[in-house]
């Protein structure tokens, strides 16, 4: 063998297969690419063309996370990673749950004390 197409071998052996996914309420878009190793999560994004895909991505705004878990755009690639580009939050969750727990109490459906259910069983008078 030469030593031109060994070095093809390597070369081959040496990339990595990695996913690239972001989602819209009503469009998702999976990019599988090829990544040679020592490749950061921000270089994998970029190179995977999903910003030409959604111009909407600002890597300095957006989230990131490899299979659900939260990571930085320095983090390196592994082979069969799936880089996740999350959107940012529209609402706080703790500011939303708030919100519906003084609804429900203002509707009578939680009691105005605890925040819990109503008891049936306890009575108006007390």
């Amino acid at each position: 063998m030469s030593e031109e197409v060994m070095n093809e071998d390597n070369d081959v052996l040496e990339q990595l297969s990695i996913e690239v996914v972001y989602g819209t309420p009503t469009r998702q878009e999976i990019i599988s690419c090829q990544v040679g190793p020592n490749t950061t999560i921000e270089q994998a994004i970029l190179s995977s063309g999903i910003i030409e895909e959604f111009p909407e991505i600002d890597l300095t705004v957006n989230n990131v996370g490899i299979w659900n878990r939260a990571a930085k755009l320095t983090d390196m690639v592994k082979d069969l990673d799936r880089i996740e580009v999350y959107r940012p939050l529209l609402a706080d969750p703790k500011e939303v749950r708030k919100r519906r727990a003084e609804k429900a109490k203002e509707e009578g459906r939680a009691d105005k004390i605890t925040g819990g259910r109503v008891d049936p069983r306890r009575s108006k008078a007390n």
